[in-house]
This record gives C-alpha cells, sequence and structure tokens, in this order.
C-alpha cells in the first residue's frame, strides 16, 4: 500500500466540496482509496503532464496524482472539470 499526500489546492477543493456536495466527496476519498491499493493501473497523461495519471470519478470530473516509486507515495494533485482539466500546469 501507498502513502498519501494531497496538494494544498485539492484540500481547498475536499473541504469546499464537504459543504456543498458531500456525497461526491465520499464518492472521491473512496476512489483515493483504490487509487492506494494499485496506482499504476491507472492512465498516464500526455506531454507535458505525462508524470501524472488521471481518474474519472463521474462522467464530467477527473482526479489527477502522480506517482513516486521511490517513496511509494501517491500525491493526489487536482480534481475539477475535465474540460478544464487539462488545461493547467501543476506545481506538487
Amino acid at each position: 500500500m501507498y502513502l498519501t499526500e494531497i496538494t494544498e489546492d485539492l484540500d481547498d477543493i475536499l473541504s469546499k466540496l464537504s459543504k456543498k456536495d458531500p456525497k461526491k466527496l465520499d464518492i472521491i476519498l473512496n476512489k483515493m482509496e483504490e487509487i492506494l491499493e494499485n496506482p499504476n493501473h491507472y492512465k498516464n497523461l500526455k506531454k507535458p503532464l505525462n508524470n501524472l495519471k488521471r481518474v474519472h470519478i463521474d462522467k464530467n470530473h477527473v482526479l489527477v496524482f502522480a506517482v513516486n516509486e521511490n517513496t511509494n507515495t501517491v500525491i493526489f494533485v487536482y480534481f475539477d472539470h475535465h474540460d478544464k482539466i487539462y488545461c493547467k500546469n501543476y506545481e506538487y
């Protein structure tokens, strides 16, 4: 099992979701647990985001994360609508 890190941006998004849409937050947290079991199962993004992976949460939203095999850590980076998520430059 992998260790977990969450970026500040994602932490802010999750705290807002806890008030606005707790059901979606539960779905995200369950998916994060699933990712920790086998993070290499998920699809890599294309350049310039090729160091990140993604998983769809529902039809319209995507959770982006990175895997550090040296430290056995999964870094959850961002969550947003799929039209917006691929246009960003992520730092983690």
